[in-house]
């Protein structure tokens, strides 16, 4: 009887991609969703804020709480390599840690009950084997490690490094295996995405990444996150927004948009270029535009959040996420005068606030439109209703789309479909299926 691993993988996408590489090199385990009966349960980790902190805390204590009598529990990721000595003197009940080196020896570790701290930071590539999680048809591609920027806030260079990029070979490669095993959906990701291939001579990598991707056969429909305003360029908006496999789908978050506050948060791009930047993606057409900001940074005057909140109001994006300020150590913004938790709290709350009413503005748009689709299966909301995604939309950020008629024709899970938006469920659309696809349509 073969053993069984329980694996739980917290944070973003860029650490679910080093749990699916574990889960690759732990090929002789049963997977299970049924921690009571694993015999290795692994908690990657976030460290990236502090609500990322706890959770991950919490999560490791009621994995410890859920285990089989003699199994083992093993923590990795980001915040076990930030607070290494910290967490393995608090926590004894873990009996092996790890943390953003050593993924591809995790089945070494867990057979030694080995606890390790490889130097190097870990960077899956062509031949990083994984077991992709959470869908049939859509994987994420990791396109580099570490970062160059020093943004006041961020933590990440501190225990990820500088900037360490594939080379495109290596993701044509990855990419071209995974179509071979039915993969046609991919979310190319990183800390900045777009300063991708730059250390390694090659300012548009990330250009000539999309160029090649687009001649990959089998291949129906991709997109990029995470730009960064200092290091996106007019072509490389051009470059998305021209290519037929690409969406046109821009996700930058700018943090702030007060120049006294980008200044602070050495963001490295100004109020007018970042503007200038957002402007020309919102001329693409069909541009569906995403971003992030951040609540209560020092120094942060009531000035600047009303030139904040003005700009993300009026603006026009489709998807908003709002940061609570997190106040990390090995930071530059760590030592600055906070302000405090309370009225972060309540700028937060006062930009979720705007960014809901974005999200309901911007799917109100497609009433009564006809969309390219995918099915995933049947919503969690009700039976009666299936679940799909907009293909210009990413996985698990930008929300579903319910389908409530079918037309009686026969659905396949995984599969592409055009559907017609027939109204709003509070800010979820509906939709009717018109007829399935096999060719990749831009949307």
């Amino acid at each position: 009887m073969s053993k069984k691993v329980h694996l739980i993988s917290l944070g973003c996408n860029k650490n679910l991609v080093d749990s699916e590489v574990m889960l690759g090199k732990l090929y002789s385990y049963e997977i299970t969703d049924e921690q009571a009966n694993a015999d290795v349960t692994i908690v990657n980790t976030c460290g990236f804020i502090e609500a990322a902190k706890e959770e991950s805390i919490n999560t490791i204590l009621e994995a410890s709480a859920n285990r089989k009598e003699n199994s083992l529990l093993v923590v990795s990721g980001c915040l076990s390599e930030r607070y290494k000595e910290e967490l393995i003197e608090a926590l004894p009940e873990v009996d092996i840690f790890t943390g953003v080196g050593d993924y591809e020896r995790i089945d070494e570790l867990i057979a030694n009950k080995q606890t390790s701290f490889t130097p190097d930071v870990y960077l899956a590539n062509e031949n990083s084997k994984r077991v992709i999680t959470g869908s049939r048809y859509h994987a994420y591609i990791k396109l580099s490690e570490g970062c160059n920027q020093n943004c006041s806030f961020c933590a990440i260079p501190s225990f990820k490094g500088r900037l360490k990029s594939r080379t495109i070979d290596s993701v044509i490669a990855e990419v071209s295996s995974l179509i071979e095993e039915g993969f046609r959906d991919f979310s190319f990701i990183s800390q900045d995405t777009s300063s991708f291939g730059r250390d390694l001579g090659n300012k548009d990598a990330l250009i000539d990444l999309i160029k090649q991707v687009e001649l990959l056969p089998g291949i129906k429909s991709a997109r990029v996150l995470y730009l960064y305003p200092s290091t996106t360029t007019k072509e490389l908006i051009d470059a998305i927004a021209d290519s037929t496999i690409f969406k046109t789908y821009f996700d930058m978050p700018i943090q702030h948009i007060s120049d006294n506050m980008l200044k602070t948060m050495k963001r490295g791009a100004g109020k007018d270029k970042t503007i200038d930047l957002l402007e020309y993606m919102k001329s693409k057409e069909n541009a569906f535009i995403r971003t992030a900001i951040i609540a209560g940074h020092p120094n942060e005057s009531e000035e600047d959040f009303l030139e904040l909140k003005e700009f993300i109001k009026d603006f026009g994006f489709d998807r908003v996420t709002v940061f609570e300020y997190s106040n990390e150590e090995s930071t530059h913004a760590y030592n600055l005068e906070q302000i405090d938790k309370e009225t972060i709290r309540k700028r937060a709350d006062i930009l979720g606030e705007i960014a809901k009413d974005l999200m309901l503005k911007s799917n109100s748009k497609l009433i009564g439109k006809e969309i390219e689709l995918i099915v995933d299966g049947t919503s969690n909301e009700h039976e009666l209703l299936l679940s799909s995604r907009a293909t210009q939309w990413a996985p698990e950020i930008d929300g579903e789309i319910y389908i409530n008629d079918t037309n009686d024709k026969p659905v396949e899970h995984g599969e592409y479909y055009i559907a017609k938006i027939t109204e709003l469920a509070d800010t979820t659309p509906l939709a009717t299926l018109i007829k399935k696809i096999w060719l990749t349509l831009k949307l």
